[in-house]
């Protein structure tokens, strides 16, 4: 067992702003990709669930491979939403506080692409980078990804889910003759095999974290109840959960929108997240909720992809979701950072029955609340 980065490879100047960070200990991800992503010319597919450490898992080999004397873009990572664009970017800022001056951009949509262009003009050594903003620059000529020797999907499985497939491939034609190749997703669907089979070598390294590692610090439990009593059974969880903070999970923006009414009429710091949101509602209710001055967020699971806010106590599933993923996606919000969280599922009979199977499917256990 590797117990410290500087085991692991990293040098002294990371080590040492780690460790300003309160990053120690290396994650189960960490200690496996780290000393094979430091090698040269290497192609690697990591499965591990959201909250486990994969920024530092690819960004550490990156910072340290990059050549800061070199003012060209040299690593690009590509994400599936803004807000994990703009939380990368800032990880590996903060890892950098002791080397060479390393220039990270990121670029996402709902940002006027004229400024983005413009910070471009600036030495940049990684780009962080949603595929669509990636591909409206690569189609004006604005962004040079010719010396680029490392590319990263982050997140790949909610790339696809969100509809990317083409632009993946494009991007990924694009880059064809890189020498380093890195995907992390937290599940393999088909379309993640088809690109891994079509962009990467046979003989990638292949990691997978086991789901039990993942979910050790995360509790998860389940309350069987009727529809109608939803309401209140969440109003006397959150009672007693006192100022902790959370998201609740529904499937559709209705039913998000419905949710946080109610909660606000009972003198409840919530708002929703949902698809049909302007970029400058989310962005306000984000920094609200990172700012600590909203308590929760109502989301549906499509506006809450790439989401990565620390200190979440816990997860409600206000409604349990259609896939097995999305239901991996949400418990992982909470328990970051080796912290522990609670995954709490509100199920009426029907949905016990997905539940039982996401049980068998994920190797979860769910112990049983009884409501009151």
């Amino acid at each position: 067992m590797v117990n410290t980065f500087k085991e692991l490879g990293i040098k002294a100047d990371i080590v040492k702003g780690l460790s300003e960070l309160g990053i120690v200990n290396p994650t189960p991800i960490q200690q496996e990709v780290i000393p094979i992503l430091l090698q040269e010319k290497t192609h690697l597919v990591g499965q591990a669930q959201t909250g486990t450490g994969k920024t530092a898992a690819y960004g550490l080999p990156i910072l340290q491979q990059v050549n800061a004397k070199k003012k060209y873009i040299q690593a690009l990572i590509l994400c599936p939403t803004r807000e994990l664009c703009q939380q990368v970017a800032k990880q590996l800022f903060r890892y950098t506080k002791y080397t060479d001056k390393i220039f990270t951009e990121a670029i996402y949509g709902g940002e006027k692409i004229d400024i983005q262009i413009k910070n471009l003009m600036r030495p940049t050594h990684i780009i962080v980078a949603t595929p669509g903003r990636l591909i409206d620059l690569l189609n004006r000529k604005v962004i040079d990804l010719s010396s680029v020797n490392t590319v990263v999907l982050d997140e790949a499985d909610e790339m696809l889910s969100m509809g990317f497939k083409q632009q993946l491939d494009e991007i990924l034609n694009t880059v064809k003759n890189v020498d380093n190749k890195w995907l992390f997703s937290a599940t393999m669907p088909h379309g993640i095999r088809q690109i891994v089979n079509e962009h990467m070598s046979a003989e990638a390294h292949r990691i997978q974290i086991s789901k039990d590692v993942v979910n050790k610090n995360i509790d998860h439990k389940f309350l069987q109840c009727e529809e109608t009593d939803k309401l209140p059974i969440l109003l006397d969880f959150l009672r007693s959960r006192h100022e902790e903070r959370g998201i609740i999970f529904c499937k559709t923006k209705a039913a998000a929108t419905k949710l946080s009414k109610q909660l606000i009429a009972k003198n409840i710091a919530a708002e929703a997240l949902q698809g049909d949101m302007l970029q400058k509602e989310r962005d306000k209710v984000m920094r609200a909720f990172k700012n600590e001055s909203l308590r929760l967020l109502v989301a549906t699971d499509i506006a809450a992809r790439g989401l990565d806010v620390q200190d979440l106590t816990f997860v409600v599933h206000y409604q349990m979701p259609d896939q097995e993923e999305y239901y991996t996606h949400r418990s992982g919000r909470t328990a970051r950072a080796g912290k522990e969280g609670l995954s709490l599922a509100l199920v009426t009979t029907k949905e016990l029955r997905i539940l039982r199977g996401y049980e068998k499917s994920l190797q979860i256990g769910f112990g049983e609340l009884k409501s009151k």
